[in-house]
């Protein structure tokens, strides 16, 4: 029976390292980086880090960059501290769920708003 709860585990393990790793890389285009998450195939053998970052989209598309050219230092270092059979892939995707939890607090907030008015 395969353990279902080690891939969460190892996720979580690397979130950390990943989070840890990335405040101390040199390179300017690298913003203020928050690891969201991480999410892994059930074999371990691939790794999507969520990651959100702050500023505008010139900004964010330097992050990303950043993070792309980094993958192989960063791939290294959860090498170095995450006990595992095979190294993941790692790839990069922002976590876009809040840019959507705000536009619809903003939705929210404007429909109260003419709620108000019609009355």
């Amino acid at each position: 029976m395969p353990n279902t709860g080690r891939p969460e585990r190892v996720a979580e393990e690397m979130r950390e390292v990943l989070a840890e790793e990335i405040a101390r890389l040199k390179d300017p285009r690298v913003g203020f980086v928050t690891v969201t998450g991480v999410r892994m195939t059930p074999d371990l053998r691939r790794a999507w880090i969520f990651f959100t970052s702050y500023g505008d989209d010139t900004a964010k598309a330097g992050t990303r960059a950043a993070l792309r050219s980094a993958r192989p230092y960063l791939r290294a270092a959860v090498g170095r501290q995450v006990r595992l059979k095979f190294l993941p892939e790692i790839e990069f995707e922002e976590d876009a769920t809040i840019e959507a939890g705000e536009r619809i607090d903003r939705l929210i907030a404007e429909a109260h708003r003419e709620g108000s008015d019609d009355g």
